[in-house]
């Protein structure tokens, strides 16, 4: 069965929630000792758990380039969340298959809000 738009909507508003509570769980978990890590951990941090802050701004928004835009700034984060965590890999900083879940997460939300930016750039109909 196929999801209408307020399903998904809902299922999107979960899952980006839940990827920000995964995000401040790993965080919490990391208990960076070098400024690297503090660094690293902390933007990560910023960027997992705005993706669901911006998207929820674009459910409430008074015009379809507002929610572009937000829908934009919450891709762009996922972006950065996923270069964050690949970083996290890279630097042995977590090992590589702690990340595997959350990094297809992360991938998947990015496909998503893709999906969504360029659905809502088109003119109206």
């Amino acid at each position: 069965m196929e999801k209408g738009g307020t399903d998904a909507r809902r299922d999107l508003r979960e899952r980006t929630f839940e990827f920000a509570v995964r995000v401040t769980k790993l965080c919490r978990a990391l208990k960076p000792v070098d400024l690297a890590s503090r660094v690293i951990a902390r933007q990560f941090l910023r960027a997992g758990t705005s993706i669901g802050a911006n998207y929820e701004e674009a459910q409430a928004s008074h015009s379809r380039a507002d929610s572009a835009c937000k829908c934009g700034i919450a891709l762009k984060e996922a972006r950065e969340a996923h270069y964050w965590l690949r970083l996290l890999a890279a630097t042995d900083t977590v090992a590589g298959s702690r990340l595997t879940d959350i990094l297809a997460e992360c991938n998947e939300l990015i496909a998503v809000l893709t999906t969504i930016v360029r659905k809502v750039k088109q003119p109206a109909a």
